[in-house]
Protein backbone atom coordinates (compact mmCIF):
# COMPACT_ATOMS: atom_id res chain seq x y z
CA UNK A 1 0.00 0.00 0.00
CA UNK A 2 1.44 3.38 -1.02
CA UNK A 3 2.54 5.62 1.86
CA UNK A 4 2.04 8.89 -0.03
CA UNK A 5 -1.09 10.71 1.14
CA UNK A 6 -1.56 14.35 0.14
CA UNK A 7 -0.10 17.81 -0.24
CA UNK A 8 -0.08 19.75 3.02
CA UNK A 9 0.57 23.41 3.78
CA UNK A 10 3.68 23.89 5.93
CA UNK A 11 2.08 26.90 7.61
CA UNK A 12 -1.60 26.19 8.29
CA UNK A 13 -1.82 22.43 7.67
CA UNK A 14 -4.49 22.61 4.95
CA UNK A 15 -4.46 19.50 2.76
CA UNK A 16 -4.86 19.10 -0.99
CA UNK A 17 -4.99 16.31 -3.54
CA UNK A 18 -1.76 15.15 -5.19
CA UNK A 19 -2.04 17.54 -8.11
CA UNK A 20 0.01 20.35 -9.67
CA UNK A 21 -0.03 23.10 -7.06
CA UNK A 22 2.62 24.60 -4.82
CA UNK A 23 0.89 27.18 -2.61
CA UNK A 24 -1.97 27.05 -0.12
CA UNK A 25 -5.24 28.70 -1.18
CA UNK A 26 -5.90 29.83 2.39
CA UNK A 27 -2.59 31.33 3.57
CA UNK A 28 -0.32 31.08 0.48
CA UNK A 29 2.10 28.93 2.46
CA UNK A 30 4.28 26.36 0.62
CA UNK A 31 2.96 22.83 0.12
CA UNK A 32 4.87 19.62 0.74
CA UNK A 33 4.10 15.95 0.22
CA UNK A 34 2.93 14.01 3.28
CA UNK A 35 3.12 10.27 3.91
CA UNK A 36 1.74 7.69 6.30
CA UNK A 37 4.55 5.26 7.09
CA UNK A 38 2.66 3.46 9.88
CA UNK A 39 2.03 0.45 7.65
CA UNK A 40 5.60 0.22 6.34
CA UNK A 41 7.50 -2.91 7.31
CA UNK A 42 11.01 -1.82 8.27
CA UNK A 43 12.82 -5.00 7.30
CA UNK A 44 10.88 -5.29 4.05
CA UNK A 45 11.73 -1.71 3.16
CA UNK A 46 15.40 -2.32 3.94
CA UNK A 47 15.47 -5.40 1.71
CA UNK A 48 13.86 -3.46 -1.15
CA UNK A 49 16.43 -0.69 -0.76
CA UNK A 50 19.40 -3.05 -0.82
CA UNK A 51 18.03 -5.02 -3.77
CA UNK A 52 16.88 -1.92 -5.63
CA UNK A 53 18.25 -0.24 -8.75
CA UNK A 54 21.38 1.92 -8.67
CA UNK A 55 19.29 5.10 -8.74
CA UNK A 56 16.97 7.16 -6.57
CA UNK A 57 14.24 4.61 -7.20
CA UNK A 58 15.81 2.21 -4.69
CA UNK A 59 14.05 4.52 -2.19
CA UNK A 60 10.66 4.34 -3.93
CA UNK A 61 8.87 3.56 -0.64
CA UNK A 62 9.67 7.13 0.45
CA UNK A 63 8.82 8.99 -2.76
CA UNK A 64 5.45 10.37 -4.00
CA UNK A 65 4.35 7.55 -6.32
CA UNK A 66 2.16 4.50 -5.91
CA UNK A 67 4.74 2.48 -7.83
CA UNK A 68 8.27 3.30 -9.02
CA UNK A 69 8.17 5.14 -12.36
CA UNK A 70 10.40 4.24 -15.28
CA UNK A 71 12.72 7.12 -16.13
CA UNK A 72 15.08 7.54 -19.06
CA UNK A 73 18.14 8.71 -17.09
CA UNK A 74 19.33 7.21 -13.83
CA UNK A 75 20.24 9.61 -11.04
CA UNK A 76 21.64 9.13 -7.58
CA UNK A 77 23.98 6.63 -5.90
CA UNK A 78 26.83 9.12 -5.90
CA UNK A 79 30.04 8.28 -4.02
CA UNK A 80 30.56 9.05 -0.35
CA UNK A 81 34.31 9.55 -0.04
CA UNK A 82 36.22 9.38 3.23
CA UNK A 83 38.36 12.53 3.15
CA UNK A 84 41.16 11.82 5.61
CA UNK A 85 43.59 14.33 4.11
CA UNK A 86 40.98 17.09 4.24
CA UNK A 87 40.18 16.18 7.85
CA UNK A 88 43.89 16.24 8.74
CA UNK A 89 44.40 19.62 7.05
CA UNK A 90 41.53 21.10 9.06
CA UNK A 91 42.34 19.31 12.33
CA UNK A 92 39.12 17.28 12.29
CA UNK A 93 38.50 13.64 13.14
CA UNK A 94 36.30 12.17 10.39
CA UNK A 95 35.11 13.91 7.24
CA UNK A 96 33.16 12.39 4.34
CA UNK A 97 32.51 14.08 1.00
CA UNK A 98 29.21 13.34 -0.73
CA UNK A 99 30.18 14.02 -4.35
CA UNK A 100 27.09 14.78 -6.43
CA UNK A 101 29.17 15.56 -9.53
CA UNK A 102 28.81 11.90 -10.56
CA UNK A 103 25.16 12.38 -11.59
CA UNK A 104 24.20 12.48 -15.32
CA UNK A 105 24.50 16.26 -15.64
CA UNK A 106 27.05 16.51 -12.83
CA UNK A 107 25.00 17.98 -9.98
CA UNK A 108 22.45 16.98 -7.37
CA UNK A 109 19.72 18.56 -9.52
CA UNK A 110 19.45 15.28 -11.44
CA UNK A 111 17.79 13.83 -8.33
CA UNK A 112 15.07 16.45 -8.09
CA UNK A 113 14.46 16.51 -11.84
CA UNK A 114 14.13 12.71 -12.02
CA UNK A 115 11.30 12.88 -9.48
CA UNK A 116 9.73 16.07 -10.87
CA UNK A 117 9.60 14.91 -14.49
CA UNK A 118 8.15 11.55 -13.50
CA UNK A 119 5.37 13.35 -11.61
CA UNK A 120 4.88 15.87 -14.45
CA UNK A 121 4.34 13.00 -16.89
CA UNK A 122 1.98 11.27 -14.46
CA UNK A 123 -0.01 14.52 -14.27
CA UNK A 124 -0.24 14.64 -18.06
CA UNK A 125 2.20 17.44 -18.94
CA UNK A 126 3.88 17.25 -22.34
CA UNK A 127 6.01 20.38 -21.84
CA UNK A 128 8.29 20.96 -18.85
CA UNK A 129 10.12 24.09 -17.80
CA UNK A 130 12.16 25.66 -15.02
CA UNK A 131 13.78 28.80 -13.65
CA UNK A 132 17.42 28.08 -12.97
CA UNK A 133 20.80 29.39 -11.84
CA UNK A 134 22.46 26.75 -14.02
CA UNK A 135 22.51 23.23 -12.65
CA UNK A 136 18.75 22.81 -12.84
CA UNK A 137 18.82 24.08 -16.41
CA UNK A 138 21.32 21.36 -17.34
CA UNK A 139 19.24 18.67 -15.65
CA UNK A 140 15.82 19.68 -17.03
CA UNK A 141 17.16 19.97 -20.59
CA UNK A 142 18.87 16.57 -20.42
CA UNK A 143 16.11 14.61 -18.70
CA UNK A 144 13.42 16.14 -20.93
CA UNK A 145 15.44 15.20 -24.02
CA UNK A 146 15.83 11.62 -22.80
CA UNK A 147 12.11 11.39 -22.02
CA UNK A 148 11.01 12.93 -25.33
CA UNK A 149 9.43 15.98 -23.68
CA UNK A 150 9.57 19.52 -24.99
CA UNK A 151 11.30 21.85 -22.54
CA UNK A 152 11.82 25.55 -21.82
CA UNK A 153 14.67 26.65 -19.59
CA UNK A 154 14.85 30.21 -18.19
CA UNK A 155 18.17 31.50 -16.80
CA UNK A 156 19.72 34.85 -15.79
CA UNK A 157 21.63 36.47 -18.65
CA UNK A 158 24.91 36.55 -16.68
CA UNK A 159 25.04 32.78 -16.13
CA UNK A 160 28.42 31.03 -16.58
CA UNK A 161 29.11 30.13 -20.22
CA UNK A 162 29.86 26.51 -19.31
CA UNK A 163 26.36 26.06 -17.89
CA UNK A 164 24.76 27.74 -20.91
CA UNK A 165 26.61 25.41 -23.30
CA UNK A 166 25.77 22.36 -21.20
CA UNK A 167 22.08 23.26 -21.40
CA UNK A 168 21.57 24.31 -25.01
CA UNK A 169 23.23 21.19 -26.38
CA UNK A 170 20.17 19.10 -25.42
CA UNK A 171 17.88 20.98 -27.81
CA UNK A 172 15.85 22.78 -25.18
CA UNK A 173 14.25 26.20 -25.69
CA UNK A 174 16.86 28.25 -23.83
CA UNK A 175 15.64 31.65 -22.62
CA UNK A 176 18.16 34.14 -21.20
CA UNK A 177 16.49 36.78 -19.03
CA UNK A 178 17.94 40.21 -18.23
CA UNK A 179 17.73 40.13 -14.45
CA UNK A 180 18.53 38.10 -11.34
CA UNK A 181 17.32 34.59 -10.58
CA UNK A 182 14.49 36.12 -8.56
CA UNK A 183 13.35 38.00 -11.68
CA UNK A 184 13.52 34.76 -13.67
CA UNK A 185 11.56 32.89 -11.02
CA UNK A 186 8.88 35.59 -10.95
CA UNK A 187 8.49 35.37 -14.72
CA UNK A 188 8.15 31.58 -14.56
CA UNK A 189 5.51 31.85 -11.83
CA UNK A 190 3.49 34.15 -14.11
CA UNK A 191 3.91 31.81 -17.09
CA UNK A 192 2.89 28.81 -14.99
CA UNK A 193 -0.46 30.50 -14.40
CA UNK A 194 -0.96 30.97 -18.16
CA UNK A 195 0.37 27.80 -19.75
CA UNK A 196 -0.26 24.10 -19.34
CA UNK A 197 3.39 23.37 -18.61
CA UNK A 198 4.97 21.49 -15.76
CA UNK A 199 7.36 23.99 -14.16
CA UNK A 200 9.50 21.70 -12.03
CA UNK A 201 10.25 24.35 -9.40
CA UNK A 202 6.91 26.17 -9.52
CA UNK A 203 3.68 24.15 -9.90
CA UNK A 204 5.48 20.78 -9.56
CA UNK A 205 7.78 22.04 -6.78
CA UNK A 206 6.40 19.89 -3.91
CA UNK A 207 7.37 16.72 -5.80
CA UNK A 208 10.63 18.17 -7.13
CA UNK A 209 11.77 18.91 -3.58
CA UNK A 210 11.20 15.28 -2.56
CA UNK A 211 14.13 14.22 -4.75
CA UNK A 212 16.54 15.93 -2.37
CA UNK A 213 15.57 13.51 0.42
CA UNK A 214 17.28 10.71 -1.49
CA UNK A 215 20.64 12.32 -0.74
CA UNK A 216 19.98 11.74 2.97
CA UNK A 217 18.87 8.17 2.39
CA UNK A 218 22.04 7.45 0.45
CA UNK A 219 24.34 8.95 3.07
CA UNK A 220 22.71 6.86 5.79
CA UNK A 221 22.82 3.69 3.69
CA UNK A 222 26.45 4.28 2.70
CA UNK A 223 27.37 4.74 6.37
CA UNK A 224 25.87 1.32 7.16
CA UNK A 225 22.39 2.63 8.05
CA UNK A 226 23.85 5.10 10.52
CA UNK A 227 23.50 8.87 10.84
CA UNK A 228 26.39 11.33 10.62
CA UNK A 229 26.93 13.72 13.51
CA UNK A 230 26.99 16.84 11.35
CA UNK A 231 26.06 17.87 7.79
CA UNK A 232 27.57 20.89 6.06
CA UNK A 233 25.49 21.85 3.02
CA UNK A 234 25.06 24.82 0.69
CA UNK A 235 21.96 26.98 1.00
CA UNK A 236 20.36 28.65 -2.03
CA UNK A 237 16.56 28.43 -1.71
CA UNK A 238 17.02 26.32 1.44
CA UNK A 239 15.14 23.34 -0.02
CA UNK A 240 18.09 20.93 -0.26
CA UNK A 241 19.23 21.82 3.26
CA UNK A 242 15.83 21.15 4.82
CA UNK A 243 14.94 18.12 2.72
CA UNK A 244 18.15 16.29 3.68
CA UNK A 245 17.03 16.69 7.27
CA UNK A 246 13.54 15.48 6.36
CA UNK A 247 15.03 12.36 4.79
CA UNK A 248 16.90 11.51 7.99
CA UNK A 249 13.77 12.21 10.04
CA UNK A 250 11.68 9.82 7.94
CA UNK A 251 14.18 7.01 8.38
CA UNK A 252 14.30 7.66 12.11
CA UNK A 253 10.49 7.53 12.14
CA UNK A 254 10.33 4.08 10.55
CA UNK A 255 13.34 2.71 12.46
CA UNK A 256 15.82 2.36 9.60
CA UNK A 257 18.29 4.51 11.56
CA UNK A 258 18.63 5.48 15.19
CA UNK A 259 20.04 8.45 17.05
CA UNK A 260 19.65 12.20 17.08
CA UNK A 261 19.19 14.29 13.97
CA UNK A 262 22.60 15.55 12.84
CA UNK A 263 23.73 19.10 13.47
CA UNK A 264 23.06 21.11 10.30
CA UNK A 265 25.39 23.87 9.11
CA UNK A 266 24.38 25.89 6.07
CA UNK A 267 26.79 27.63 3.71
CA UNK A 268 26.18 30.80 1.70
CA UNK A 269 28.29 33.22 -0.31
CA UNK A 270 28.72 36.60 1.38
CA UNK A 271 27.52 38.31 -1.80
CA UNK A 272 24.16 36.55 -1.51
CA UNK A 273 23.61 35.57 2.11
CA UNK A 274 20.07 36.47 3.19
CA UNK A 275 19.73 33.30 5.27
CA UNK A 276 23.11 33.70 6.98
CA UNK A 277 22.35 37.35 7.71
CA UNK A 278 18.97 36.51 9.24
CA UNK A 279 20.48 33.71 11.32
CA UNK A 280 23.23 35.98 12.66
CA UNK A 281 20.72 38.72 13.47
CA UNK A 282 18.46 36.31 15.34
CA UNK A 283 15.62 36.78 12.86
CA UNK A 284 13.12 34.15 11.71
CA UNK A 285 12.67 35.49 8.17
CA UNK A 286 15.09 36.65 5.50
CA UNK A 287 15.40 40.13 4.06
CA UNK A 288 15.78 39.84 0.25
CA UNK A 289 19.14 40.88 -1.19
CA UNK A 290 20.54 41.58 -4.65
CA UNK A 291 23.11 38.87 -5.45
CA UNK A 292 26.74 39.77 -6.22
CA UNK A 293 28.96 36.68 -6.01
CA UNK A 294 30.90 34.21 -8.13
CA UNK A 295 28.73 31.44 -6.63
CA UNK A 296 25.91 31.98 -9.13
CA UNK A 297 24.26 28.61 -8.41
CA UNK A 298 23.55 29.90 -4.87
CA UNK A 299 22.54 33.41 -5.98
CA UNK A 300 18.92 33.43 -4.82
CA UNK A 301 18.22 36.72 -3.12
CA UNK A 302 14.75 35.82 -1.85
CA UNK A 303 14.97 32.16 -0.75
CA UNK A 304 11.62 30.39 -0.50
CA UNK A 305 12.72 27.98 2.23
CA UNK A 306 14.98 30.42 4.08
CA UNK A 307 12.88 30.53 7.27
CA UNK A 308 12.78 26.73 7.44
CA UNK A 309 16.57 26.56 6.95
CA UNK A 310 17.05 28.99 9.84
CA UNK A 311 14.75 26.91 12.06
CA UNK A 312 16.60 23.69 11.17
CA UNK A 313 19.99 25.18 11.96
CA UNK A 314 18.78 26.46 15.32
CA UNK A 315 16.97 23.34 16.48
CA UNK A 316 19.93 21.09 15.64
CA UNK A 317 22.53 23.34 17.28
CA UNK A 318 24.07 24.30 13.95
CA UNK A 319 24.23 27.56 12.04
CA UNK A 320 24.32 29.36 8.70
CA UNK A 321 27.63 30.97 7.74
CA UNK A 322 28.81 32.98 4.74
CA UNK A 323 32.20 33.28 3.04
CA UNK A 324 33.79 35.76 0.64
CA UNK A 325 34.56 35.12 -3.02
CA UNK A 326 38.26 34.78 -2.17
CA UNK A 327 37.41 32.19 0.48
CA UNK A 328 35.25 30.36 -2.09
CA UNK A 329 38.22 30.10 -4.48
CA UNK A 330 40.40 28.84 -1.63
CA UNK A 331 37.71 26.31 -0.73
CA UNK A 332 37.70 24.95 -4.28
CA UNK A 333 41.48 24.56 -4.13
CA UNK A 334 41.45 23.01 -0.66
CA UNK A 335 38.97 20.32 -1.68
CA UNK A 336 40.80 19.55 -4.92
CA UNK A 337 44.23 19.36 -3.30
CA UNK A 338 43.14 17.06 -0.47
CA UNK A 339 40.50 14.83 -2.07
CA UNK A 340 40.93 14.98 -5.85
CA UNK A 341 37.38 16.33 -6.14
CA UNK A 342 37.01 19.43 -8.34
CA UNK A 343 33.90 21.30 -7.30
CA UNK A 344 31.98 24.23 -8.70
CA UNK A 345 31.74 27.46 -6.73
CA UNK A 346 28.87 26.16 -4.54
CA UNK A 347 31.19 23.43 -3.29
CA UNK A 348 33.86 26.05 -2.68
CA UNK A 349 31.36 27.87 -0.47
CA UNK A 350 30.60 24.70 1.48
CA UNK A 351 34.24 23.67 1.90
CA UNK A 352 35.18 27.19 3.00
CA UNK A 353 32.42 27.13 5.63
CA UNK A 354 33.68 23.75 6.86
CA UNK A 355 37.13 25.31 7.22
CA UNK A 356 35.61 28.24 9.13
CA UNK A 357 33.76 25.88 11.51
CA UNK A 358 36.99 23.94 12.11
CA UNK A 359 38.96 27.11 12.78
CA UNK A 360 36.35 28.31 15.27
CA UNK A 361 36.44 24.98 17.08
CA UNK A 362 32.75 24.33 16.47
CA UNK A 363 33.27 20.69 15.44
CA UNK A 364 34.16 18.06 18.04
CA UNK A 365 37.18 15.81 17.52
CA UNK A 366 35.03 12.67 17.51
CA UNK A 367 32.36 13.96 15.11
CA UNK A 368 31.55 12.26 11.81
CA UNK A 369 30.98 15.13 9.36
CA UNK A 370 29.44 14.89 5.89
CA UNK A 371 30.30 17.66 3.43
CA UNK A 372 27.74 17.92 0.62
CA UNK A 373 29.35 18.82 -2.73
CA UNK A 374 26.54 19.61 -5.13
CA UNK A 375 28.24 20.09 -8.51
CA UNK A 376 31.19 19.69 -10.86
CA UNK A 377 34.03 22.21 -11.15
CA UNK A 378 34.02 22.11 -14.95
CA UNK A 379 30.79 24.13 -14.76
CA UNK A 380 32.53 27.18 -13.24
CA UNK A 381 36.02 27.24 -14.73
CA UNK A 382 36.44 31.02 -14.49
CA UNK A 383 36.53 30.74 -10.70
CA UNK A 384 39.92 28.98 -10.80
CA UNK A 385 41.43 30.89 -13.69
CA UNK A 386 44.80 32.32 -12.61
CA UNK A 387 44.94 30.24 -9.43
CA UNK A 388 47.95 28.19 -10.53
CA UNK A 389 51.03 28.48 -12.75
CA UNK A 390 51.81 26.57 -15.94
CA UNK A 391 55.53 26.34 -16.71
CA UNK A 392 56.42 26.63 -20.39
CA UNK A 393 59.78 25.04 -21.34
CA UNK A 394 61.67 23.90 -24.39
CA UNK A 395 61.48 20.15 -25.15
CA UNK A 396 64.80 19.29 -23.47
CA UNK A 397 65.77 17.72 -20.16
CA UNK A 398 68.08 20.67 -19.52
CA UNK A 399 65.20 23.12 -19.80
CA UNK A 400 63.12 20.98 -17.43
CA UNK A 401 65.95 20.77 -14.89
CA UNK A 402 66.55 24.53 -15.03
CA UNK A 403 62.88 25.32 -14.53
CA UNK A 404 62.51 23.14 -11.47
CA UNK A 405 65.93 23.97 -10.10
CA UNK A 406 64.85 27.60 -9.91
CA UNK A 407 61.71 26.49 -8.09
CA UNK A 408 63.77 24.49 -5.57
CA UNK A 409 65.94 27.53 -4.90
CA UNK A 410 62.99 29.85 -4.32
CA UNK A 411 60.89 27.41 -2.28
Amino acid sequence: MAAVEALECKECGARYALEARHACDSCFGPLEVTYDFSGLDREGAKRRIQAGPASVWRYADFLPFERPPRTALAAGVSPLIRADRLAERLGLGEVWVKNEASNPTHSFKDRVVTVALAKAQELGYEVVACASTGNLANAVAAHAAAAGLESYVFVPADLEEQKILATGVYGTHLVSVNGTYDDVNRLCSELAAEREWGFVNVNVRPYYAEGSKTLAYEVAEQLGFELPDRVVCPVASGSLFTKIARGFEEWREVGLVEGDLPTFNGAQAEGCSPVAQAFEAGLDVCKPVKPSTIAKSLAIGDPADGPYAIDLARRTGGGIDSVTDDEIRKGIGLLAETTGVFTETAGGVTTAVLAKLAERGDIGADERVVLVITGEGLKTLDAVRGSFETRVIEPTTTAFAEAFQREAVTS
